[in-house]
């Protein structure tokens, strides 16, 4: 069985930083990207950032504008997302997403972390 857990998400006010984090448990031979994904109200879910494994490639939304890290830690089967300059339009439900190669059955998501950015 395998679990992802996040952490990290927070009330914050505009400008300010947090770092959200999402470790993997169980059966996990198969991970190889990891990414997290993003939910506000009313709206679909979205692509902030992945990482690929080996010579990790890292690829970002256009709204990320350069504020935002995501960096993970196989020893610790862990993804992270450091999130700064926080904007109100950041908030909502961020997803921690890992997935097998390309071809394979592998793709999970954790259960989300509430971010909310007040102005």
């Amino acid at each position: 069985q395998v679990q992802l857990v996040e952490s990290g998400g927070g009330l914050v006010q505009a400008g300010e930083s947090l770092t959200l984090s999402c470790v993997a448990s169980g059966n996990i031979f198969w991970i190889s990207a990891m990414g997290w994904y993003r939910q506000a109200p009313g709206k679909q879910r979205e692509l902030v950032a992945d990482i690929s494994s080996g010579r990790p490639y890292t690829n970002y939304a256009e709204f990320v504008e350069g504020r935002f890290t995501i960096s993970r830690d196989d020893a610790k089967n862990t993804v992270y997302l450091q999130m700064n300059r926080l904007k109100p339009e950041d908030t909502g439900v961020y997803y921690c997403n890992m997935r097998g190669d390309v071809g394979t059955k592998y793709d999970y998501w954790g259960q989300g972390t509430q971010v909310t950015v007040s102005s």
